[in-house]
């Protein structure tokens, strides 16, 4: 791997051309593995080719926006790959979003076409598309895991590609399988860096979502970036826990499977019987994922000893760790877990922990750091004012450099109160950097709890949560109170086999923690709510 001071060129300008490039060098070699089939690179491209050509005849142009609404499956990446050919945009969209989220991405987006399953299409979007941009709506057939009594049986089956709903007046409906094989696109409109790969949208926590456009180069080069810290040859496979809707998934599973010539592994939906099954099938070499996705794998029933050999490299992006949690997993894994940190409008990560090196632990909060900046990436943390603070000190992430997103989808005030001062991307993610350059993820601005004037991170609590011995996972929140402002509320979940109560959290919390900072009350939940990516919602903990 490459030292992060030094300069990294991607070995491709744009997504396209490196997919280009990857067909003709690998065009035999498998590129997706799910369950049992296995498509490879030739066979999607030519489905790719399919599709574009059968867009292109129903009225799609370079510059349309072209919905993404699917799970795991191979139809998500021959769908993106088509998108790219016929220099169009990909809109990747959350296959969990009911009717009216879907409504608002498309109308947002001005999504010309839909390419989703039949599922989808029967219970959500067959009532908004003609309410909607879109006049062709493409249906691939998927794979699946399937209940099975008290447990899953992950055994693929292959759904039905016929749609029970009828399209409305104006659109037209499509099967993929259907679709007439045939020569690429004869005028392939000319790609460049510069142009938009991607409207990935980002979750709307502070209002409505905004697409954030990542560019081909934007992609290509934290394809690139996923290459030097990853390390995998070409033919390793790739363990795609993380939603391919997602930037993690597009960057970190679907770009550097392309990039660097390795296959992916799917399982429709995340359900970790059906991934370790995936795992044991296919033995992947890579992962990045939700920490609660790793956790759920780890501890995993059907989870047996060397099921998990296989990985090499795992990280985790989307929060900070707590050393005890990834001592835990690490036990499980065999392998240490890796910190990452980005988001939508940085095309995956900002911060890396290379490989090879344990990520030092904040003294105060007892999170794990979430890396160094990477490759031709500059991070300043500012205070309230935008001025520069010294290392040790508390301010939002600034960042720039070309994974850095140019603007959101037609939010020009967006993106002018977001991307600032020759185009450093505001990120409200609040953190701290030590002199050996490494930085300390402490919480979202937002998420900070003001009790009685007094400042509390909630990741610090979390921390102290997470070592006591029952519990499996934690979230801090601040709630309205009368006296002081806001005071501090937890919710936990606790490991199968254990038992703890509140009275039992709190004193633990009292042995560790100042006196401001101890939860007023804590809850007991069965579960989490999570979004699709495995981030628990503090929004709806709030609530």
């Amino acid at each position: 791997m490459k030292p992060f001071t030094e300069s990294l060129t991607p070995a491709a300008p744009t997504m396209l051309e490196a997919w280009e490039r990857r067909v003709q060098e690998s065009a035999d070699q498998p590129f997706l593995h799910s369950f049992s089939e296995t498509l490879s690179f030739g066979e999607v491209d030519r489905q790719a080719d399919a599709l574009a050509a059968s867009l292109v005849a129903n009225g799609v142009a370079a510059g349309d926006r072209v919905a993404l609404y699917t799970q795991n499956d191979p139809l998500f990446a021959v769908g993106v790959i088509a998108v790219w050919k016929l220099g169009a945009v990909g809109v990747p969209i959350n296959p969990m979003n009911t009717a009216r989220e879907l409504r608002y991405h498309l109308r947002d987006s001005g999504a010309k076409a839909l390419i989703t399953l039949p599922t989808l299409w029967d219970d959500v979007a067959a009532e908004v598309i003609a309410d909607s941009p879109v006049r062709v709506t493409v249906i691939g057939r998927f794979l699946r895991w399937q209940p099975d009594g008290d447990g899953i049986r992950v055994e693929a089956v292959a759904a039905a590609v016929g749609a029970a709903r009828p399209a409305p007046d104006g659109t037209v409906l499509l099967c993929l399988e259907d679709l007439p094989r045939g020569a690429p696109l004869a005028d392939r409109p000319a790609t460049s860096a510069s142009d938009p790969a991607l409207l990935t949208y980002t979750s709307g926590t502070t209002g409505s979502p905004k697409g954030a456009i990542n560019t081909h180069g934007n992609l290509a080069f934290n394809a690139e970036t996923y290459v030097q810290i990853g390390g995998l040859e070409p033919g390793q496979p790739i363990l795609a826990v993380a939603p391919l809707f997602h930037i993690t998934g597009s960057v970190g599973h679907l770009a550097y499977g392309i990039r660097a010539g390795c296959p992916l592994v799917l399982s429709h939906r995340f359900h970790p019987v059906a991934v370790v099954e995936s795992i044991r099938r296919w033995r992947p070499v890579f992962t990045i994922g939700a920490i609660t996705a790793l956790m759920a794998i780890a501890d995993s029933p059907e989870l047996r000893d060397g099921d998990l050999t296989s990985l090499e490299v795992v990280y985790t992006g989307g929060a900070p760790v707590a050393p005890t949690l990834s001592d835990r997993l690490e036990k499980v894994y065999g392998s240490y877990i890796h910190s990452a940190y980005g988001m939508s409008e940085t095309a995956s990560p900002i911060t890396v922990g290379p490989v090879g090196e344990r990520s030092p632990v904040d003294p105060e909060s007892g999170s794990l750091s979430v890396g160094r900046a990477v490759y031709d990436t500059e991070l300043r943390i500012v205070d309230d004012a935008g001025t520069e603070l010294p290392d040790g000190e508390y301010g939002e992430i600034w960042a720039r450099g070309p994974q850095i997103t140019p603007g959101y989808w037609q939010n020009d005030e967006a993106t002018a109160a977001e991307i600032t001062d020759g185009g450093f991307l505001h990120t409200g993610d609040v953190a701290f950097r030590d002199a050996e350059g490494w930085i300390y993820l402490v919480d979202r601005k937002k998420d900070m709890i003001n009790a009685a004037g007094y400042k509390v991170w909630p990741r610090e609590v979390e921390g102290v949560l997470y070592d006591h011995e029952a519990v499996s996972e934690a979230a801090v929140v601040g709630v309205a109170d009368d006296y002081r402002g806001e005071t501090v509320a937890a919710y936990v979940t606790v490991k199968t086999g254990q038992s703890v109560t509140e009275e039992e959290l709190v004193a633990h919390c009292r042995e560790q923690l100042a006196a401001y900072k101890i939860p007023r009350s804590i809850g007991i939940l069965d579960e989490m709510p999570k979004t699709a990516t495995g981030k628990i919602m503090r929004r709806a903990l709030r609530d």
